[in-house]
């Protein structure tokens, strides 16, 4: 299957206890499209960049044979940019700066070549530009994943309903899950948001794994205990990137499916975290995401006897 995503292509900048960078690549749409291109999914990004972005960028894109005919480029315009404070516990931040730049005005174009799209993960982004997503395309995509934050909630909760009502695939953190739900307990709070519309709900819970709802059902995964966290900026971008990329590289959408996409997602976002930026997962290769799994495999593998 094809996968479409739509969301920001970026500058960051970056402080953690570890260190700080100047200017680095960043954005949803570029963890999730290094990740689909590590399993060899074929994607297509549609985002906005200015001016000032490399052409270096462009062509990573490209050589790891990511369709960029969406991406435009705004000459006279400049980048979106986020900076960033990690505290040392790395679970909480300050933002310093951010200047949402083309961003502002950005309209998605979905070019032609990817229209025919069979998976759609709509980044985070306004609710609005979401939903215009959805009406550009010629036929309604086989699966719609929605990422989402508090911040529309606070400022765009009509307009991000009728998004959540079209969506089948709702991905959060439990923050956001209690917001959204007004439900303190996350089987609740899925329970409500399945109500809203999607079929499917994760709940992601940081270095404590992330939950998987569906009529009922639940699935839950730990996430991998690293000696080293650095930075964990694009973590859950990489997370929805190896979810949406798995079940495009099967070919079905389906609960059982989706447990293996929520572990391939967790192992990928735990190479993210081990550099800054897309550093370390621009250096990962399917090999390293097998040997990654397995560990996943040793982590959660156990007989027990029932008596």
């Amino acid at each position: 299957m094809k996968l479409l995503v739509v969301g920001s292509v970026a500058f960051d900048a970056i402080e953690t206890p570890f260190g700080k960078t100047d200017k680095i690549l960043g954005g949803a749409a570029t963890y999730i499209g290094i990740t689909s291109s590590i399993l060899g999914v074929k994607s297509g990004i549609v985002s906005v960049v200015g001016g000032d972005f490399p052409q270096e960028h462009l062509d990573m894109f490209t050589n790891r044979g990511i369709n960029i005919e969406g991406i435009e480029i705004v000459k006279e315009g400049k980048t979106f940019f986020w900076s960033g404070k990690y505290h040392n516990d790395l679970n909480t931040r300050d933002t310093l700066a951010t200047e949402v730049n083309v961003l502002e005005n950005f309209d998605p174009k979905i070019p032609d070549s990817m229209q025919d799209a069979e998976i759609l993960l709509l980044g985070n982004l306004h609710p609005g530009v979401q939903l215009s997503v959805l009406e550009k395309m010629n036929n309604r995509p086989k699966l719609v994943i929605l990422d989402t934050m508090n911040f529309w909630m606070n400022t765009a909760w009509d307009i991000l309903m009728d998004m959540i009502a079209k969506t089948d695939v709702i991905t959060i953190n439990d923050e956001e899950a209690r917001q959204l739900s007004g439900e303190y307990s996350l089987v609740k709070a899925a329970k409500k948001i399945h109500t809203m519309g999607p079929e499917y709900v994760i709940i992601k819970k940081g270095e404590h794994g992330a939950l998987l709802f569906h009529d009922g059902k639940v699935f839950a995964i730990p996430a991998l205990p690293l000696e080293e966290v650095f930075d964990p900026t694009g973590a859950g971008d990489t997370f929805a990137g190896g979810f949406a990329a798995y079940l495009a590289k099967k070919g079905k959408i389906d609960f059982e499916t989706m447990k293996f996409a929520l572990i391939v997602g967790s192992a990928m976002a735990s190479f993210t975290v081990e550099k800054f930026g897309t550093e370390r997962i621009e250096e990962v290769n399917e090999s390293d995401m097998f040997a990654r799994l397995r560990q996943f495999k040793e982590l959660t593998t156990f007989d027990v006897e029932v008596q």
